[in-house]
Order: C-alpha cells, then sequence, then structure tokens
C-alpha cells in the first residue's frame, strides 16, 4: 500500500507544523536549539519559514561565536592561533582613538583606519591573528583592485601593516610577523586633472555665485597658503599673532610648523592673506575659527567649524556649474598644486611653502599631469 501524502512537508530545520483538530487549521512552531523549547510562529507557512530560517542563521552564528570564544579561552590555542582577529581590531581602534584625542592624527586618518579595519573584521572576525596569512591578506586586496577600488586596496595593506606593527608592540604576535607587509603594493593611478591658471578667475566667479561664503574662503586661504583643506578648516583667529599666520601641520603631526606673513599674496589674487581673514571676521558671527559656519544646519550651531566635506562638496557643485570640462574633474586638493605652480613661477621656494622634506615631493605638486603642452625652442 502507498503512503498516504504528506501535504504539509517542511523541510526547514527546526520549524514544526501542528494540527488544530478542532479547527482543522496547521500551526508552525520554531523550536529553539539551544533550549528546546517551542515558540508560535502562526498559520501562514511562507511567514514561518522565512522566520525560521533567520532565527536559524542568527542563532548559528551566535553559537560558532561562542564555541570560538571558548577554543580562544584555551591558553594552549592561543599561544599557537593568537587572540581572535575580532578582539584585536577593538584593541586597535581604541588605540586609535587614544591617537585621535591627543591629536596625533587626525579625524579623516583615524575614519580612514576604521574602514579599512571593519573590512577584516567582517572577513576573518574569528580568525587567530596568529592565524592570519598573506594569502588571506592578499586575496582581500585583489578583491579590491579587481574592483576598480585601487585607492581603497592601497589603504588595506598600509593600515593593516600598521595593525600588526601594534600588535607586535603589544606581544600579541612575535616579532617581526607582519603579513600584510609581504603583500605586493597597489599601484594607483591619480586621475583627477589639475586646475590650470585660466581656470581659477571662472572657478572663483561660480563659488561667490552658487557656494556658501565659507567654502569661498576656504578657496582663497588654501590658494594664498597652500595649506590642505583640513588645515585650512582649522585654522583659528588666535593663530594670527605679531603679523604671521602660525599653522603645524595635520598630516606631519603637528612637527612641520610655517609662519605665512600676513601681507603674503597669490599672483592669481590681488588680495592679502591678511585682508581674506578679515573678510573671514566680517560673517556677523562671533567664532573661534577663520572659517566658520554662519547659519544653524541641523545640529550645527553658527560658529561652530565647518566640516572639510562640506567645504569639498559645495566646492564640487560651483566648479560643476562653471561650463569647464574636465575628463577627470580636479578636486579642492588641487588648489594645493595650484598655488605651489603659481607661486613657483614669481621665485617664492614653494618647498618651504608647502612645508616638505623632500624636493621631490614638492616636484610632484608642479607636475601638471599631461596637462599642458611642452614648448620646442627655436634656435636663434
Amino acid at each position: 500500500m502507498a503512503a498516504r501524502p504528506r501535504t504539509h512537508k517542511i523541510d526547514v530545520e527546526n520549524l514544526y507544523q501542528k494540527l488544530d483538530k478542532r479547527s482543522g487549521k496547521v500551526y508552525y512552531q520554531y523550536r529553539d536549539p539551544r533550549t528546546g523549547k517551542f515558540h508560535g510562529l502562526g498559520s501562514d507557512k511562507k511567514k514561518a519559514i522565512l522566520a525560521s530560517k533567520e532565527l536559524n542563521r542568527l542563532i548559528y552564528e551566535q553559537l560558532t561565536e561562542q564555541y570560538q570564544h571558548i577554543i580562544n579561552s584555551n591558553q594552549v590555542t592561543i599561544k599557537t592561533t593568537g587572540i581572535s582577529t575580532g578582539k584585536w581590531c577593538e584593541r586597535y581602534l581604541s588605540i586609535q582613538k587614544e591617537r585621535l584625542t591627543v591629536g596625533e592624527i587626525v579625524e579623516s586618518t583615524f575614519k580612514s583606519r576604521r574602514s579599512a579595519i571593519n573590512v577584516l573584521i567582517g572577513r576573518c572576525k574569528t580568525t587567530g591573528i596568529k592565524e592570519l596569512d598573506t594569502k588571506t591578506l592578499a586575496t582581500i586586496i585583489d578583491e579590491y583592485k579587481s574592483e576598480g577600488k585601487s585607492r581603497m586596496s592601497q589603504v588595506l595593506r598600509s593600515v593593516w601593516i600598521d595593525l600588526f606593527k601594534e600588535a607586535q608592540h603589544a606581544g600579541e604576535v612575535d616579532a617581526g610577523y607582519n603579513p600584510a607587509l609581504a603583500t605586493k603594493p597597489p599601484r594607483v593611478e591619480v586621475k583627477r586633472e589639475r586646475l590650470k591658471e585660466s581656470d581659477w578667475p571662472i572657478i572663483y566667479e561660480s563659488l561667490l555665485k552658487n557656494a556658501p561664503r565659507y567654502t569661498t574662503n576656504a578657496a582663497l586661504l588654501a590658494l594664498t597658503t597652500g595649506l590642505r583643506r583640513e588645515d585650512v578648516c582649522a585654522l583659528k583667529f588666535r593663530d594670527i599673532k605679531d603679523g604671521f599666520l602660525y599653522v603645524a601641520t595635520s598630516k606631519s603631526k603637528r612637527k612641520t610648523k610655517l609662519a605665512f606673513p600676513l601681507e603674503l599674496t597669490n599672483p592669481l589674487i590681488n588680495r592679502s592673506l591678511g585682508e581674506i581673514i578679515s573678510d573671514c571676521r566680517q560673517s556677523g558671527v562671533v567664532s573661534k575659527y577663520v572659517i566658520h559656519q554662519t547659519k544653524r544646519v541641523y545640529t550645527v550651531k553658527p560658529g561652530d567649524r565647518v566640516d572639510v566635506n562640506r567645504v569639498t562638496h559645495h566646492f564640487a557643485i560651483a566648479r560643476d556649474l562653471t561650463g569647464l570640462k574636465w575628463k577627470n574633474k580636479p578636486s579642492f586638493h588641487e588648489i594645493r598644486s595650484l598655488a605651489e605652480r603659481s607661486y613657483r613661477k614669481v621665485g617664492i621656494d614653494t618647498q618651504v611653502l608647502l612645508g616638505h622634506k623632500d624636493r621631490r615631493t614638492t616636484d610632484r605638486y608642479d607636475d601638471m599631469r599631461g596637462g599642458e603642452y611642452t614648448i620646442i625652442q627655436i634656435a636663434k
């Protein structure tokens, strides 16, 4: 005799069905594998299946972490594999947060490192730190490169190298153990074009019409001083003393200290540094920051420091409204290169201006990246 048909057959683990003989309805229950207790899921089969699958995923993920914790708690295992990568990454981020607090690194650096660490946590959270090898890290880096994210792959490698240096210092791995260091450095081709001198008047007019006042002032300060956007946005009125603007640059961890005379004037504009700063004071808002917010925007109050990303965002909008055409649009940072090139023409030592220890670094700012022609001199 053939078996009677199963009209309510279920293949989802831990999901059970129960027939109510009084109503003839089928109800579904989920059995928690941790406790053995049943929990009702109603009479909708599709919803019950979806709920059971999600519960299975969450519970087994939790159990896996618990088992891994038990294994990692074993001293013999710790000696062999090290603490889990997830645990060390948490400690590493705490170290970076402390460095941010004391001013050793800037906010953008912290965010960049946090992003790279989160990638590693997502891929290797339960793996012992001593078990991470070059092949594993190289595979992740190569995935980002193949997706066209060369800059991110470069950041991953750089941050992971530092992660293992900190692990060596803390004694979590053996001295010299740094599998990230053995990976091949990704090559990143800078694609954005340079700003030309002829572009500046057009962009400046667009800034006046289409950007907040603080973005225009930030662009003028960047062109006059050659400072990076982070340093421009961090300028304070108290940094002005005895006819100079004093700046300790963030990228050098405040080791490079520059004093700009207030009469310094970029050849592309008709106002001195002192005059630009004076214009910043005329915003009608009391603030300790030279570049400051003039209106309330959500939680940001008038007088607060302007976030660097707001400056670059509004610069990009004004740039796009100029009608100028680029294959790869120049960012706010390219003002620094424009400052270097315009000052070099009038004989100013731009290596000193930009605070570079190596002349070759300064020369890279002078490179137009193929954006201009070389004039062939005819012998007379």
